[in-house]
Formats: structure tokens, sequence, C-alpha cells
């Protein structure tokens, strides 16, 4: 069960730079580590990967530790992820290799990134000392459109990344780069998404937006809840009498974007329940969830990915007026309708629950059995 706790300040980010085979990631990686705002970086990249660093490189600290010549370390990955998170805390600890302020994985022959994710969110001991940052995902600018509209794993890059990037746009027509622009912004809408050429960016666009500022937090909640996309239907009724969505329509491979609004607060323990019964009943088809809660008054932010539930995070204060609960939904198969039914079973859970206390063994069985029905 999630925990509705702030996550720890001194915890080192962890970035995720991912894309389809192709798309620019080994290009992109080699400029960004051109930059002086990289020094204080620790790049993480899968042993089959072709990332050309030769040239940056100064020494070679340790044992599958690379240094660069401003200061970044290349970690080369081999085997599991979570031992290599484990060597390269052990040997900052003890002074092995220079100090690093954050991490970025490169995902060169990993095609889904969520178990990237999945290890980083939920291994216990990663999680004592990092924390995910930014997913950007990156997006061929002359073969993105037809690579999204054949594959399942490009829709699923596309839907989970913070910020999209589209490569190869000097090779691109502007009518390409346009509808893919447009297509992206239709499976992601809350993402920023920038065009990129030769594999230049500033790192700073990527990593520098704040991931220990709660007001860069919050106000990159406010922005992925306002986009156009997701406002609200004209008519509300229908949900649970008060809360409104509007689907953005049924894209391709059976993709669903939607929001869900609800008028007063929730319980902790009912929105823990809840959001673990999504996870498990239908987790595999739960691309993308995130929002601000009004938790017994307080803003909270979720965010959910397939399987994947990060610890729920209390905002110091709320991005907007609007002191509703705004959930947005990116789903494969299921429906808005389907959703809206589980929530007015976890309202009836909600309900059960004493202030002050958690919910008792019979709220907790009517709940699933009626969540269980809604969501087949």
């Amino acid at each position: 069960m999630p925990k509705l706790t702030p996550s720890a300040e001194t915890r080192i980010p962890v970035s995720i730079i991912t894309g389809f085979l192709g798309s620019g990631k080994t290009t992109l990686l080699n400029k960004l580590l051109r930059h002086a705002s990289m020094a204080n970086s620790l790049v993480i990249i899968n042993e089959f990967g072709e990332i050309g660093i030769d040239h940056l490189l100064v020494s070679v600290p340790s044992e599958n530790m690379l240094l660069l010549n401003n200061g970044c370390l290349c970690c080369v990955f081999k085997g599991d992820l979570a031992d290599t998170f484990a060597d390269i805390h052990a040997k900052r600890a003890r002074g092995e290799i220079p100090a690093f302020d954050q991490v970025i994985v490169e995902t060169t022959g990993l095609a889904d990134p969520v178990p990237v994710i999945q290890t980083i969110v939920t291994d216990e001991e990663i999680g004592r000392h990092f924390c995910l940052g930014v997913v950007a995902t990156l997006v061929d600018g002359v073969h993105g459109e037809a690579q999204l509209e054949r594959g399942r794993e490009s829709v699923k890059q596309a839907a989970v990344g913070d910020t999209l990037l589209i490569s190869k746009t000097d090779l691109a027509t502007p009518d390409q780069v346009s509808s893919l622009r447009e297509k992206l912004a239709a499976i992601n809408p809350g993402a920023r998404i920038f065009n990129v050429t030769h594999g230049e960016f500033d790192p700073r666009e990527l990593f520098g937006r704040g991931i220990r500022d709660s007001a860069a937090r919050a106000e990159d909640v406010e922005r992925w809840l306002s986009a156009e996309s997701f406002r609200p239907h004209r008519d509300p009724s229908h949900f649970l009498g008060k809360a409104g969505g509007h689907p953005n329509g049924l894209h391709d491979d059976g993709l669903l974007t939607f929001s869900l609004f609800h008028e007063t607060p929730i319980e902790r323990q009912a929105l823990a329940l809840w959001l673990n019964m999504l996870s498990s009943f239908r987790g595999q088809d739960l691309l993308r969830v995130k929002g601000v809660v009004n938790v017994e008054g307080e803003p909270v932010v979720i965010h959910v990915v397939q399987t994947i539930i990060h610890e729920p995070e209390p905002l110091p204060a709320w991005p907007s007026a609007d002191r509703r609960s705004r959930i947005v939904f990116i789903t494969r198969d299921i429906t808005q309708e389907e959703i809206s039914r589980t929530f007015a079973a976890f309202s009836q859970a909600s309900s059960a629950i004493p202030s002050g206390m958690t919910i008792d063994p019979e709220a907790y069985a009517n709940f699933v059995q009626l969540a269980r029905n809604f969501i087949r």
C-alpha cells in the first residue's frame, strides 16, 4: 500500500532517456555529455549500447566506470540494474568514485522503459538513496509516426514520457514533424514536446527543472492537468453527480485519454486501496495515471505507470484555486466509464472509514468485490 509521506529531499534523482531503436538516443546522449552542466552526473549505459565516448574519456577509476573530461561518470550496466545501483552508491559512499548529484539511465536495447522505472520506484534499497527524476522519450521525426501506428512499445514510450523529443528534424519534412507532434500530443497531452536537430539539446531543459523544488513540481502537475485535451465536458453530471471528464478519443491500438474530477475530499486509506486495486486488476492497461487529489483537504500528487504506484506526494500548496481532485488517465482498452465505476466503489469504501481510523475488513471486502465486478 503506498504511503502518503513526502519524498526525501536528499535522495539522488534518476532520469531515464528512452526511445525506439534508431530514434537517436546515442547521438543525444553523446551531445549531452559535452555540456559542463553534466559534470556532477553519472550516466548508466547498457553494455550493448553503442554510445561513443572514447573522445571524452579521461581515466577508468574502477571496474565498469569511465570518467569523462567534463567530470561526468559513465557506468556500464551489466546484468541486474538493482545491483548496479547498489554498486555505484557503495563506491560513492567510500569515495572510490567522484560524488554525483544525478543519474541518467539510457535504455539502449530495452524497448520498454517500464521495468527500469519499476526498479527505481519499487526497490526498497534503491529507494533509500535514489528517486525517479524525468522520463524523456526520443521519437524519430522521419519514422516515428509509422512506428507509433505499428508498435505497442512505441506508444507506451510516448505515454510514459514527461518530455518528448522529436529527433532528426533536419531530415524530416515540416509536414512530417507537424503530424508527428499532433499525434504525440494526442497520446500524451501533458508532456512537453521539443524538436531536436543533430542531437543538440540543452540538458538543463531535461534535468534542471527542480526535481527537489516543490514549486516546480506543482507547476508541472498543473500544466499536465490543464492540457486542452483533458478539459472537462460541458455536462459533468454523469460522474458521481458532481464531477466530469472528457475523453480525447480512441487512438490506435485501443489507446484512450480522459480525465476525471471529484469535488469532495478523499480519505487517505481509501485512496491507497483504490490505487492498489487499479494497479492489481488492470495494471498492464494503465499506461499512465497522474493527478492531484484532495486528501482530507491536502493536495497530494498521485502517479501510476502500469503496475507501478509512485509514492503519493503532498504538495506544500495547491497549484491553483481549484480544490477538486483531478486525475488524468492514459489507458489501453479501459474506458472512462469503467474507471468512473471503480471510483464510485472507492467512494463507498471511503464513506465507511471513520475519521482517523483505517478501513475495516468488511468494508475492504465489499470494496474489492465491487471493484472486481466493475473492472472486468
